[in-house]
């Protein structure tokens, strides 16, 4: 009898160490691997490995019941066989934010993309902020050009768009309401800061937040030229009292 084949689950992240304080949104990405102390390999790919970004996920996770790693590709060190085992072998892959268009055309450079695909299917949780986010979906909302624009080569994991900083960002909103009333991008989700959304088979299963007014807004064109946006509330997450 073949085993059932284990849920497969992304988090799109609106924050998170790089941003926050409390740790909240990170504590709850590690409560939905799948192991009680987990594999989580950071991919700092779209800020060109910065040094100071890698050294921030080490501080904040080093002193959390997991193992952290790190994988560099501007300066690899792992050959393919020993790529795809060390991707495979992780709980979480958590990817940090910079410039989605490089992100995926170096990914692709070096078979990440396929790998990432690969541990998707067996269980491993993908999740990001920013970049990190937008790198799931088909299509997302970037400013990798410049300007805000669309980006229509995502991996395609999670159905649709997505668009981060929707409440931090000034013309974000206009900006995807436009690009989706337009067809310029599928209809999808956008993110505020301080919100995390869990999905499960390309659906959504669980919504967070840690800022009160923060939200996740599902975006589909209204059929007439314009866009409609739905606010979904959220888990307050809080931090822990001792």
């Amino acid at each position: 009898m073949t085993p059932s084949a284990p849920p497969r689950r992304l988090a799109l992240l609106g924050g998170g160490f790089s941003t926050d304080e409390d740790g909240l949104l990170d504590d709850w990405v590690l409560g939905h691997a799948r192991t009680s102390r987990s594999k989580v390999c950071f991919v700092p790919t779209a800020s060109g490995d910065a040094p100071a970004y890698i050294e921030r996920f080490l501080t904040a996770f080093r002193s959390r019941a997991c193992e952290p790693s790190v994988l560099p590709l501007f300066r690899r060190e792992l050959d393919a066989d020993a790529l795809r085992t060390f991707l495979l072998a992780q709980d979480v892959v958590y990817v940090g934010g910079g410039n989605t268009a490089n992100l995926l055309a170096v990914w692709r450079t070096h078979g990440v993309d396929r790998l990432l695909g690969e541990a998707y299917d067996r269980g491993t949780l993908l999740c990001g902020i920013s970049a990190g986010a937008n790198c799931w979906a088909e299509a997302s909302h970037t400013d990798s050009f410049g300007p805000l624009d669309v980006l229509r080569d995502g991996l395609g994991l999670l159905p649709g768009s997505v668009c981060p900083h929707y409440d931090g960002e000034p013309g974000r909103r206009p900006s995807y309401r436009e690009a989706v009333a337009s067809g310029a991008l599928p209809a999808g989700w956008a993110v505020d800061d301080g919100v995390g959304a869990l999905f499960t088979e390309g659906l959504l299963t669980e919504t967070v937040t840690r800022a009160r007014a923060a939200r996740l807004h599902r975006v589909e064109p209204d059929g007439r030229g314009g866009a409609v946006e739905r606010a979904l509330d959220g888990h307050l997450l809080e931090v822990a009292t001792k």
